[in-house]
């Protein structure tokens, strides 16, 4: 899964349980971005570039999302 895909899913997650979430480009540096689900934030690198296991799982534990709901 690379960093757009992971996006869409969390929008998709968020917009099922009327959560509020967005993506701030400018909120990171070179090609990062943060992504807020909430009241909680997880930075996102690169959108084009894969995303390792470790990084995922703090990803979705920084945003409070169990893995199996994603």
């Amino acid at each position: 899964m690379n960093g757009a895909e992971f996006i869409r899913k969390a929008r998709r997650l968020a917009r099922s349980s009327g959560m509020e979430i967005r993506f701030v480009t400018h909120r990171g540096k070179g090609s990062h971005g943060t992504l807020y689900l909430g009241d909680r934030h997880t930075i996102v690198k690169d959108r084009k570039k894969e995303l390792g296991k470790g990084l995922l799982a703090q990803m979705l534990s920084d945003l409070g999302i169990a893995p199996n709901d994603f």
